[in-house]
């Protein structure tokens, strides 16, 4: 689950990308974000990650004020979250097969186990044809997928 209660994050003190914001997302719940350049779109984003913090107000994410959390559990924490950045994160040494993986390797998986989803993931996107291509071979869209 994710709360935002009165969340405010300001970086100078005439810009804010957010302004009290307050909202739930409950657990296993889809949601898109949509807006125009500079609503804050990311910057929600980038706050549920904890790559951020909130300049005020609070913000639950599975339990853990995100305003407190230390350093240490933020792996935790990211473990259990799916975010899609507008930009991609391609490690562009690395075959997109091997860039699906890492994420699940990190996370504890074994290479099997890592590699059969990686491929499953790849073929109900349509790109199992290119899991052995460098990431700049893709399209932009296929990279973002």
């Amino acid at each position: 689950m994710i709360e935002f209660h009165n969340v405010f994050k300001q970086y100078t003190k005439d810009t804010a990308a957010l302004a009290d914001v307050t909202l739930s997302i409950g657990k296993g719940e889809l949601v898109f974000l949509a807006g125009p350049s500079g609503a804050g779109k990311s910057t929600l984003l980038k706050l549920i990650a904890a790559i951020e913090r909130p300049s005020a107000g609070t913000l639950q994410v599975s339990g853990q004020d995100i305003g407190k959390l230390k350093a240490s559990g933020l792996p935790y924490l990211r473990r259990k979250l799916g975010l899609i950045f507008q930009q991609q994160r391609l490690l562009f040494d690395r075959s997109v097969l091997a860039n699906v993986m890492l994420p699940q390797i990190v996370s504890g998986a074994s290479n099997r186990d890592a590699e059969k989803r990686a491929r499953a993931a790849l073929d109900k996107i349509g790109i199992l044809d290119k899991a052995a291509a460098l990431p700049m071979s893709l399209s932009g869209g296929e990279q973002q997928r």
